[in-house]
């Protein structure tokens, strides 16, 4: 997909706010800070992709979603109808999204990896959960939780009794809690810098931007091309900038 961003216009990128967590009053905090952080894009944002794990956990039924995020839900739709394109990728802990974001908002939503081009550079952007070697735990785990049956049979929980069991396992089970992804391994490790370097091999990409690991981190790749992974909303506050010449890491003190 081509870009043509408008005279000082630009692209922002945010990612695993995981709304919900440690609790409602603690989330609300958090909560009220992203959307200040939204309210200071307006001026010059003409996107925005938000890279996944915008909450802790959601699922929708046919009737029902989550209760709560009401702010941070009407925030994205006001940007929405101001003129600036929203984005969203899904998320380890949003695999259960399915049309509510597109129907209310106008947010189109994504499940796999997509390419950018703005001006003349090449971005690959995606969450990045299960891309490169290894992982092979949550791996197995993502294939339960996106089984048609598995989705089907969790459909038919009372809300109440689903949620419960969610946020349980969420952040409790450190393969989906992203405890393990705040510890850089080294460059040899990471799994998201190993596929960059395999997709540098065969293809010209000038940035590589991820969510799910939540360490904010700007890496140096050969060819010239740069790794970034956006961190989070619970350690770092920490979003991505891009002007169509250059790409920033910033932390929102807010």
């Amino acid at each position: 997909m081509k870009i043509d961003l408008d005279p000082g216009k630009k692209i922002y990128f945010a990612s695993d706010q995981h709304f919900g967590i440690p609790n409602a009053a603690e989330s609300k905090k958090r909560e009220e800070k992203f959307i200040r952080w939204l309210d200071t894009i307006k001026k010059d944002a003409q996107v925005l992709f938000l890279m996944g794990d915008l909450f802790d956990f959601w699922h929708e039924w046919k009737h029902v979603v989550p209760k709560g995020y009401i702010r941070v839900l009407g925030k994205i739709a006001e940007l929405k109808d101001a003129g600036i394109d929203i984005y969203f990728f899904v998320g380890n802990h949003d695999l259960w999204m399915k049309n509510y974001f597109e129907e209310e908002l106008g947010v189109p939503v994504f499940f796999e990896k997509r390419y950018y081009e703005v001006n003349d550079k090449k971005l690959l952007l995606a969450h990045g959960d299960g891309l490169g070697p290894g992982d092979k735990g949550y791996k197995r785990m993502k294939k339960v939780f996106t089984n048609p049956l598995a989705q089907w049979a969790f459909r038919w929980l009372h809300p109440d009794i689903a949620m419960k069991i969610a946020n349980y396992m969420s952040q409790k089970n450190k393969m989906i809690s992203g405890v393990e992804d705040q510890k850089f391994l080294g460059e040899d490790k990471e799994f998201l810098i190993l596929y960059s370097k395999e997709k540098l091999k065969t293809e010209k990409i000038d940035y590589f931007v991820y969510g799910h690991r939540h360490l904010p981190m700007v890496l140096d790749l050969e060819k010239g091309a740069k790794y970034i992974n956006l961190g989070d909303w619970i350690s770092y506050f920490t979003y991505g900038v891009f002007d169509g010449e250059n790409f920033e890491l910033n932390k929102f003190e807010g």
